[in-house]
């Protein structure tokens, strides 16, 4: 069976988004100190080893254990397989929509495997510009599910100024 172009690029995306997540998450249990925060770049910029049982931000972490599995585990499998399929399907995708669907689907598989094996996702990161102006903290499949969005919501919202100059 010979695989397109098209679906080495996504099958690659995902592998790839997977792995960098996998290895950064591998590291931090490894050589951070679980609970504790260092400068990478002054207070702007550090490392913590913070393993989430919830979701963005920690939401969902204090619902009862049924809940948790079918709204962190068995809901985001769906929708991923879902969103999977359609990337596979729609050969009207762009290769910016492409990558931006696979670095979505990566990160999040990334996420729900952490979820399912540790029972909780490792984040490390934390960004904060100002006492207003900051992040939770997140880790590298985050990062792939954001920039994923954001591509996506640039595309839609540059697609729709070009049909709007063309009337």
């Amino acid at each position: 069976m010979k695989i397109s172009r098209r679906s080495a690029f996504i099958i690659l995306t995902i592998i790839g988004s997977i792995g960098l997540d996998q290895i950064s998450k591998v590291w931090v249990r490894a050589h951070v100190k679980a609970g504790s925060v260092s400068e990478i770049f002054g207070d702007y910029f550090t490392l913590h080893n913070v393993e989430n049982k919830g979701a963005f931000l920690g939401m969902g972490s204090d619902l009862n254990e049924t809940l948790r599995v079918v709204l962190l585990l068995i809901l985001p499998v769906v929708v991923l397989g879902l969103v999977l399929r359609y990337v596979f399907k729609d050969k009207s995708l762009g290769n910016w929509s492409l990558f931006a669907f696979a670095s979505i689907i990566g990160g999040g598989i990334a996420n729900v495997y952490d979820r399912f094996v540790y029972g909780s996702v490792t984040d490390f990161w934390h960004i904060k510009l100002t006492d207003t102006l900051r992040t939770g903290i997140f880790n590298v499949a985050d990062v792939f599910v954001s920039t994923g969005m954001i591509i996506l919501v640039f595309i839609a919202l540059f697609k729709k100024k070009h049909k709007e100059v063309k009337q």
